[in-house]
């Protein structure tokens, strides 16, 4: 009992309050993301569309995404992270009733557009916040927790979900909507701004990319940084096959006769196996080179959705999900504490944004294409191209992985002191934790 309360302890203690606000806002907007969940099977079996009018549906919400992640980025360095995370809060829940009593095809693109624009403009500032109030020191075990939040609200969603869209799609708008609002609210009553009051030049002199002033060039600078745009570039590619869960996958095992609710539960398993031993995942990696745990997670991964080729029943289809979870589990804590390192302090919004950039392309690109090469070329030749996809990219990281962390360790500054005025809490003390969000 003993080891189970110091682990607990060590996993969890020593978080600024800031910390768990932002947690609390991340669970609740994820037992409410219904929506996301369930578009594609809405798009084809409530509204009619075909496989490549649905992808396209998708692909605009993916590309709406880009556009307010980079937006969203540069907002989060000049706006604030507060204001910021507030307006995209309160679109997104805006456009999530809009959406849900659209009809025509233009204006459930439209809307999806739309939709895509606020959801993703809060995730630069959401991460960029997290980053703020964490010391380096604490950073991996506060990804992990975050993520592990997400994966439990997804979790909860994706049932709850499947229940919903038996009683009417309609709810699942709704219910999406109250919970973003949900979170806006939490971090309007409880999170204070907390972007530093002045930037700091990080980049030494030997450098590839110069820091630029916080205000000019920001955007341009992370976008000629090779190294982080290199690794952005492999993010994308890993993306494109792991946006197949909600964009191919529901239409596959659609017209294999499972159900909206069966697709549910057994994309829970997901969020289920992440919630069971996503915390474990720390002290497994600790120590270990991360390049070569990204790679290990990249072959996973292609090797479960390269699986679901072979899938025709609920069973087959939980096996596949259970492969490339694992895969998951190892990417995101790796992936999160590289990026925080990569990214100069103050242009952390706009290299947050870029980084949100690489999955609101995917989003794009992937239900498009998979619509196309599925409709084209058939199912196994999806499912194959994943694994292939998988393979290039943990290749890719091993031969990256040293001109990352070199780059990382030019970046890095001492543990953090104590937060820098204005993070204060709205009503709330204030902190000098951990942690940044996906």
């Amino acid at each position: 009992m003993r080891a189970v309360r110091d682990w607990f302890q060590d996993t969890t203690g020593g978080l600024p309050r800031t910390f768990w606000y932002l947690w609390t806002g991340t669970l609740i907007n994820r037992v409410g993301s219904f929506v996301i969940v369930f578009l594609a099977i809405y798009l084809t079996e409530v509204r009619g569309f075909d496989e490549f009018k649905a992808g396209l549906v998708l692909g605009l919400w993916g590309a709406g995404g880009a556009a307010g992640t980079l937006t969203g980025g540069v907002l989060a360095d000049r706006w604030g992270r507060r204001p910021t995370l507030l307006t995209a809060h309160l679109g997104a829940a805006t456009m999530m009733l809009a959406l849900g009593f659209a009809r025509e095809l233009w204006m459930v693109a439209l809307g999806a557009l739309l939709l895509g624009m606020f959801a993703e403009g809060a995730r630069p500032a959401f991460s960029a916040m997290m980053i703020d109030v964490v010391p380096e020191r604490d950073r991996l075990r506060a990804f992990t927790l975050n993520y592990w939040a997400i994966n439990l609200g997804f979790a909860c969603a994706a049932v709850l979900a499947g229940l919903a869209a038996e009683a009417g799609y309609l709810l699942l708008f709704v219910v999406d909507a109250v919970t973003t609002l949900a979170t806006a609210a939490v971090i309007f009553l409880k999170v204070g701004e907390t972007r530093p009051a002045h930037g700091v030049q990080q980049f030494r002199a030997h450098s590839q990319a110069p820091l630029a002033a916080p205000h000019r060039g920001g955007l341009r600078t992370a976008l000629s940084d090779r190294v982080f745009v290199g690794f952005v570039a492999l993010n994308i590619l890993l993306a494109l096959v792991f946006m197949q869960h909600v964009s191919m996958l529901p239409i596959a095992m659609s017209q294999d006769g499972l159900s909206p609710s069966t697709y549910g539960s057994v994309i829970a398993v997901n969020g289920v196996l992440i919630v069971a031993g996503q915390l474990f995942v720390p002290r497994l990696i600790r120590g270990r080179s991360r390049s070569h745990v990204l790679a290990l997670s990249a072959l996973v991964v292609g090797v479960g959705f390269g699986l679901t080729a072979f899938a025709d029943a609920a069973w087959f289809y939980v096996l596949t999900v259970l492969i490339w979870t694992l895969g998951e589990m190892l990417n995101s804590p790796s992936n999160s504490t590289l990026i925080a390192e990569l990214s100069p302090s103050a242009l952390r919004g706009r290299y947050q944004g870029v980084f949100s950039l690489s999955w609101s392309v995917a989003a794009f690109v992937a239900p498009i294409a998979g619509g196309f090469v599925r409709g084209r070329l058939g199912d196994a030749a999806l499912w194959f191209g994943c694994a292939a996809i998988g393979g290039v990219v943990a290749v890719a990281h091993l031969l990256s992985g040293p001109a990352r962390e070199r780059r990382a360790a030019e970046l890095r500054t001492p543990p953090a002191g104590p937060a820098p005025r204005g993070t204060a809490l709205a009503g709330a003390g204030t902190g000098t934790g951990a942690g940044a969000g996906v």
